[in-house]
């Protein structure tokens, strides 16, 4: 968790939040024009005409003196006229449809790194509205190996990308670096190693099978965690259990990750949408293209 946030988030905005309100203030301003200044417009420049001239002059001279008078408004008016399509647009793709990120961290290599853009679909687990996020339509719910975006719980204007491993009424464990669901261990198969630490540990890759889902995971052979998880004594000992309504997440990074095991369950009303692409990275163009598991 960054120490200084940006100032957008220290004044509690967010970029959705920022959308809306600038569709909000175009919408308004393009309402009045085209209810209001429109027909206005229109009657100044009937009422410009000198009498007997024809109809098909008089309608060229309309259309002319309509454009003449739109370019000579108020900027503000022509801006917001402009940019309420665009934007409307935007703010319904991003809402309902999908909504771009970008990774900033490694907390989920080898399945996404930094620097990868992906996209996110916003109406996996159901339609909500932007901003407030309440939801109004209801799809479905994550599964075990969904990766997810989600407002971090401690701070909602941050957004998180983890994966899930335990839903409501799951009993967790992580015990010598391996899942158990209800004191069944998660099977990992070794790949092998794929590097070294500066303190001299293997980092070592596993694919992981997650109640079907198959994804590569890292695990450093080292020191056991830290004793400040979060509830380590039950985490590594029977387990805790996922409340309803909630979920726990951690990165595929299994020894470089802030998650679940740190800050708790998220709440199913902070979770965004489901990770399914990646649509560019700068770096790795082999990556563009990619289906995410």
């Amino acid at each position: 968790m960054p120490k200084d946030l940006d100032l957008l988030q220290r004044l509690g905005l967010d970029f959705p939040t920022i959308l809306v309100f600038f569709t909000f203030l175009t919408g308004i301003v393009w309402a009045i024009d085209s209810l209001i200044l429109a027909k206005r417009r229109k009657k100044i420049a009937e009422e410009s005409i000198p009498e007997g001239v024809t109809a098909e002059i008089k309608r060229e001279s309309d259309a002319e003196a309509e454009k003449d008078d739109f370019r000579s408004q108020n900027w503000f008016v022509d801006t917001c006229r402009s940019l309420f399509p665009v934007i409307f647009a935007v703010l319904i793709i991003r809402s309902f449809i999908a909504e771009p990120f970008k990774i900033p961290s490694d907390s989920m290599v080898p399945t996404l790194v930094n620097g990868d853009f992906i996209l996110v679909n916003k109406f996996s687990y159901g339609v909500r509205l932007p901003v407030v996020g309440t939801k109004i339509i209801d799809v479905g719910e994550p599964v075990k190996g969904d990766v997810v975006v989600f407002k971090y719980p401690k701070h909602p204007n941050i957004d998180y990308i983890k994966r899930v491993v335990a839903v409501p009424g799951d009993r967790i464990s992580y015990i010598n670096k391996v899942i158990l669901i209800n004191g069944q261990p998660i099977k990992q198969t070794l790949y092998g190693q794929i590097g070294i630490t500066n303190r001299g540990d293997k980092v070592l890759a596993y694919e992981e099978d997650l109640a079907g889902v198959k994804h590569m995971i890292y695990r450093v052979e080292g020191d056991p965690f830290p004793a400040d998880y979060w509830r380590p004594s039950e985490l590594f000992g029977q387990g805790v259990v996922v409340p309803e309504g909630h979920y726990f997440v951690m990165g595929d990074n299994r020894d470089n990750s802030q998650d679940s095991r740190f800050w708790g369950f998220v709440p199913e009303e902070l979770l965004k949408g489901k990770a399914f692409f990646i649509w560019f990275n700068w770096g790795e163009w082999n990556r563009i293209g990619s289906s995410i598991e």
